[in-house]
């Protein structure tokens, strides 16, 4: 990181309500390393300090499920202009996973969940917790776009969410973002407001998820950056663990 990206990352922090930065990288590993290191057959301990196998073929098995989506028709997306699947993007054994609602026009285009604003100012929420997002994983609820970025309906969801679920059991978060009203409410199956959803944990596939606000949402109103915050110092506290 350049002196002026050092800087930026501090504006922005500060803007999300940091009081200081630590240099110690000690939060970032979870007994070893933030990511789960490639290993065959091997144990490595869950969020409830349980063993779990951990398969070096996570990348090929996220590819395998990449492969069965293939150009999907399943449900009316495919024909009401979308460009392209926008499946997921990131580490496949990362600790860290963002979930978010739906492709928008920029991700349509590119292929890569968000690369818009909203993701722009995501990436700067990571890097606020000295991450990047090649350490993490990005996905969306549905994988591709909705017309005029309506919300996602139900048919929709019912027919995509069953890759999303083969998303997080094959990378094996241990923690889990919503990021905003309609993924958490569609993972936690709930109707409740984010503004009631977030600053809790919940248990969710074997992750703990952390609802918060999208990154959409902070672009209109900034004043929730305080917010966001204190729910991506309860994620690192989470990683920590």
């Amino acid at each position: 990181m350049n002196g002026d990206q050092f800087r930026e990352h501090l504006i922005f922090a500060s803007e999300l309500g940091v009081a200081g930065v630590s240099r110690d990288p000690a939060w970032r590993a979870r007994k070893g390393s933030l990511d789960r290191a490639p290993v065959d057959a091997s144990e490595d301990e869950s969020p409830v300090g349980q063993p779990v196998i951990v398969s070096k073929n996570a990348a090929e098995a996220l590819a395998a499920v990449r492969t069965d989506i293939g150009d999907c028709t399943r449900c009316k997306l495919h024909g009401l202009g979308r460009r392209q699947i926008v499946f997921g993007v990131g580490n496949p054994t990362a600790s860290l996973m963002f979930v978010g609602e739906a492709p928008g026009g920029d991700e349509d285009i590119q292929g890569i969940p968000f690369v818009g604003r909203a993701g722009q100012l995501l990436t700067k929420i990571i890097e606020a917790i000295e991450l990047k997002r090649d350490d993490v994983y990005i996905a969306n609820v549905i994988k591709c776009r909705p017309p005029q970025n309506r919300n996602p309906e139900p048919d929709e969801v019912a027919t995509c969410n069953p890759f999303l679920f083969q998303q997080i059991d094959i990378i094996k978060p241990r923690v889990i973002v919503a990021l905003g009203k309609f993924a958490a409410q569609t993972l936690l199956e709930t109707l409740e407001p984010i503004s009631r959803l977030r600053g809790r944990v919940y248990d969710y596939r074997g992750a703990k998820l952390v609802p918060t606000f999208h990154p959409a949402y902070l672009l209109r109103e900034p004043s929730s950056k305080r917010q966001v915050w204190e729910d991506m110092k309860l994620v690192k506290k989470l990683l920590q663990t």
